[in-house]
């Protein structure tokens, strides 16, 4: 049952008028960087200082376990094998923040970053998206979704008050960026004041506490649950949801800007030539109506969370 439903506008007009004293000041882009034509993502460096690696390595966001990824994207890395002329690894990654540093220390060269870590691997790291997953008629996106379990005494947000509330990480905007600005400037609800926040780790752990009832609340992704859903990890009677807010951009993909501009166009080219048809992506990511790639810009289809960011007053300090 979804009781609320935040629009665009709630969440743009956050900017400005919410102060978290427990997350620090929005930081600009590493000065490491440059950003000569102003789309805010770093530009690619002189030749002297482009890479062109024999190996890419891949690694897609750990929202859960990276050993079921690991079979799903295999098809599509060898696809990338085969446009780039390169051998194409996958890297699992247990955290964001690894991701990220993978990236930033040279070791990670493609990747899919989870929205929330999208601002900081374009700042810290260097990374360039420029597609994502969409539905054959090119929507795209999920919701942050607050659940519950049957049975649980929450029947609203308010109800969490007292109570454990489980975010995935600090990096996550469905986990945790996104619901703290709302819980703060919906339902005027602190962390330690109003509710005890504990955290997961990923959005799988998250769901699964729920539905075996080790947490009574948790903010998750909704993609993640519809595909657990039907892969029958958790059954759709064990919870609840109790807010749903509008649609946010889905994982990111791109590449770390210093690779050679050549190799970038065949990294592109890899994502939007692959087949779907009949590909382990297909039947894992049609779960949650994804089956194709896109274009988009990190400038353009990220406004929205770098709002958010900035309501939250997140970080992108690159230490």
């Amino acid at each position: 049952m979804i009781r609320r439903n935040l629009m665009l506008s709630a969440a743009v007009g956050l900017v400005g008028a919410l102060t978290l004293g427990w997350l620090a000041p929005v930081q600009a882009m590493d000065s490491r960087f440059k950003d000569e034509n102003g789309d805010l993502v770093a530009d690619t460096p002189a030749a002297s200082e482009q890479i062109d690696p024999s190996t890419l390595i891949f690694a897609y966001t750990p929202v859960e376990d990276p050993a079921v990824y690991a079979k799903v994207w295999d098809g599509f890395l060898r696809h990338m094998e085969g446009v780039t002329g390169k051998k194409v690894q996958f890297f699992p990654v247990q955290s964001n923040a690894a991701q990220i540093e993978a990236m930033r220390a040279g070791r990670l060269h493609v990747a899919g970053f989870n929205t929330g870590s999208n601002p900081l691997a374009v700042n810290c790291a260097g990374f360039v998206p420029f597609t994502i997953m969409a539905s054959k008629n090119g929507d795209f996106g999920y919701n942050m979704e607050i659940i519950t379990y049957p049975g649980s005494g929450i029947e609203k947000v308010e109800d969490i008050k007292g109570k454990k509330m489980a975010f995935t990480s600090q990096t996550s905007n469905s986990g945790f960026k996104a619901p703290s600005a709302i819980l703060k400037a919906d339902y005027n609800m602190l962390p330690d004041q109003d509710f005890e926040p504990v955290f997961s780790g990923k959005h799988d752990n998250s769901i699964l506490g729920v539905a075996n009832k080790d947490y009574p609340a948790a903010a998750i992704a909704n993609s993640v649950l519809h595909r657990m859903i039907a892969r029958d990890v958790i059954k759709a009677d064990q919870v609840v949801s109790i807010y749903k807010s509008q649609k946010f951009p889905t994982t990111g993909f791109g590449y770390v800007y210093n690779l050679k501009p050549e190799l970038q166009e065949k990294i592109r080219e890899s994502f939007f030539s692959f087949d779907w048809e009949g590909s382990a992506l297909k039947e894992e990511f049609a779960r949650s109506g994804e089956e194709q790639f896109i274009p988009i810009t990190y400038q353009e289809h990220w406004e929205v969370i770098r709002k958010i960011d900035t309501a939250n007053g997140v970080s992108y300090d690159c230490k």
